[in-house]
């Protein structure tokens, strides 16, 4: 009987340390940096992938710290409008990520992005490591090598500080939702993005 007891205790040991594990597994989050152009419209398309927790909308790539929304607009901190993406690895991958990346900018221009120009708003992917490096680098390359554009413009650059934008700033297509497609629309986003990939 004493034996028994010790089996059925130690059967729900075991299976409550694998529950906690499975949750700790399931829990854990990665974060990857991109610059898209306008963070409100990057902020919002990334936040409806499957296995992504939160986005961000921030400032990174610049040396001026803790940079403000007009100092990164008027185009003199080094610094890109971008998002911090935080998501679940075992729900999506970096790889799948880039992919969205890839379909939600217009990789030709050198300019900016769509109706914002200026280097602040490049497309950027920034790497934290060696994997994200080569990934990206990988399906740049890839791309390049279909032949879809002539140029490929986007950037990729190691990741440094980034710096949170202001709380307005964050969620801005739920907070404004009337304004966030008015300028969504004027800017010609989805317009571009559909002339460049169809429905890929």
């Amino acid at each position: 009987m004493e034996l028994m007891k010790r089996i059925i205790k130690y059967c729900l040991y075991i299976t409550l340390m694998t529950t906690l594990s499975t949750q700790a597994t399931d829990h854990h989050t990665e974060s990857a940096l991109f610059a898209a152009g306008c963070f409100w419209c990057a902020e919002h398309d990334f936040e409806t992938l499957p296995g992504v927790a939160k986005v961000i909308s921030g400032y990174t790539g610049g040396t001026e710290k803790n940079p403000t929304y007009e100092q990164v607009s008027s185009g003199t901190t080094g610094h890109f409008e971008s998002i911090k993406v935080i998501y679940h690895p075992s729900e999506i991958s970096y790889q799948q990520l880039l992919d969205f990346f890839w379909h939600h900018v217009d990789p030709t221009d050198p300019n900016g992005q769509f109706c914002d120009k200026g280097k602040q708003y490049r497309s950027v992917i920034f790497y934290s490591n060696d994997k994200e490096k080569v990934l990206a680098e990988k399906s740049k390359q890839a791309l390049i090598k279909s032949g879809k554009f002539k140029t490929i413009e986007t950037l990729i650059l190691p990741a440094s500080t980034f710096y949170p934008a202001e709380d307005y700033h964050q969620d801005y297509s739920h907070k404004n939702p009337v304004r966030y497609k008015f300028y969504r629309y004027s800017c010609g986003r989805d317009q571009r993005i559909k002339e460049l990939w169809g429905h890929d």
